[in-house]
């Protein structure tokens, strides 16, 4: 591991600040995957013949359901043969699917596609997360998840208006197209800048008796699995956000081609905290400010419910509760993610990918809960933030408590 405060080069020929974009970049590939999809809902599912509106929702889950479930894959591959090989198998097939996507003309092939698209990108996700853990620890790598949400919360500023950009030239097909292009562009940069991280000595044999144990690890670490199943559920609240938005700005708010705009403005409040988190989060460590965080995203929530079920939700006020959620949410995500890893750095591709996988497979079926609830109204999404936020603050009271006084922790 490097010296955590040196601002020489971090691994190989890579500073430290093109680690952070590299990092983010393989991060952000599946934010693009996620958000740039939304101007295209509805013309897709014109396209390929799918009318029910909450079905063609199914574009965004499919993809996360298959990238959480590969992480459980990615994340030993990654212990035993090291960050390069599986991470640019992963990125392949994340292209390849895009490119098949990008041809299909069957509604439920591109959703068999996004899933294959989204197991592809498994990889980036678990090992962005390993690579971080692989070169820094502690506060500082809680700093640099930070800086990487940073630079992940341009991907939402910038997809939705690209995809409805990209859509003015052509049809939703673009879309696939773009997201297969900028994988290519990850692919080479992987190859031609990143170095292996892991060292010969950390890594673990790929049989079952030691993936089991590996998960085993990380299940008996109460400490780790409290903060992981918080940002399952929280990341269930963002996922039920994202899939019903745009019906939420259309048919609530009446809001159409601003769509775009509303969904950047808090895209730049969580990259706003991210910037917030990482200046803080020495100052006032990991856990305190996740609390406040908390505290603030549940608040937001609760006014959003009351005020929903009063029918007294104006546009100006959803937005300034939804970007306050935002602000506060790549906070949680950044400080629940390095406290989730501190304690687990024998097993670190093995540990990102059990968080992966129950953060998107849990939360992707929560997104699709609260996301097909969709009423015409605000309050079922309310609702599910109010009682994810609830189910997050059990878990850190007991769970974490627990953990930190000896029991299960390792």
């Amino acid at each position: 591991m490097t010296d955590t405060t040196s601002r020489a080069p971090v691994v190989g020929r890579l500073g430290r600040k093109e680690f952070i974009v590299l990092v983010a970049g393989l991060v952000a590939i599946n934010a693009f995957a996620i958000d740039i999809m939304l101007p295209g809902l509805q013309q897709i599912g014109a396209s390929l013949g799918e009318a029910d509106p909450n079905k063609r929702q199914l574009v965004i889950p499919a993809y996360l359901l298959g990238f959480g479930l590969l992480q459980l894959v990615f994340g030993p591959l990654s212990d035993r043969f090291g960050r390069r090989g599986p991470l640019l198998v992963g990125l392949a097939v994340y292209c390849l699917a895009a490119l098949c996507a990008f041809f299909t003309t069957n509604f439920s092939a591109l959703i068999a596609l996004r899933l294959v698209q989204g197991g592809g990108a498994a990889a980036s996700a678990v090992i962005a997360t390993a690579l971080v853990r692989d070169v820094f620890a502690g506060n500082e790598m809680a700093k640099i998840m930070s800086l990487v949400f940073t630079v992940l919360m341009l991907s939402p500023i910038l997809a939705p208006s690209l995809g409805q950009g990209l859509m003015t030239v052509m049809d939703w097909r673009g879309l696939f197209g773009f997201m297969a292009a900028l994988g290519l562009i990850i692919i080479a940069w992987v190859w031609w800048r990143l170095p292996e991280t892991l060292q010969p000595e950390h890594r673990r044999p790929l049989s079952l008796r030691a993936v089991l144990e590996g998960f085993g690890i990380v299940f008996a670490n109460r400490v780790s699995l409290a903060y992981i199943i918080g940002m399952a559920a929280l990341f269930g609240a963002l996922m039920g956000f994202l899939n019903s938005s745009q019906q939420i700005y259309r048919d609530v708010f009446g809001v159409t081609t601003l769509f775009p705009v509303f969904f950047a403005g808090g895209a730049i409040c969580s990259a706003l905290g991210g910037v917030v988190n990482a200046q803080l989060v020495n100052r006032f460590g990991m856990r305190k400010l996740s609390w406040v965080a908390l505290a603030v995203f549940s608040a937001a929530a609760l006014v959003m419910l009351a005020a929903g079920l009063l029918q007294a939700l104006p546009l100006a006020l959803f937005f300034a509760l939804s970007a306050a959620q935002f602000l506060v949410f790549s906070m949680i995500l950044s400080n629940f993610g390095a406290l989730a890893m501190e304690p687990l750095g024998e097993v670190a591709g093995t540990a990102a990918s059990t968080q992966g996988f129950l953060q998107m497979v849990p939360g992707a079926a929560i997104g699709i809960l609260i996301g097909q609830m969709f009423n015409g109204t605000v309050v079922p999404m309310a609702l599910g933030h109010v009682a994810m936020a609830g189910l997050t603050a059990v878990c850190l009271v007991t769970m974490a408590a627990e953990g930190r006084r000896g029991v299960g922790a390792t």
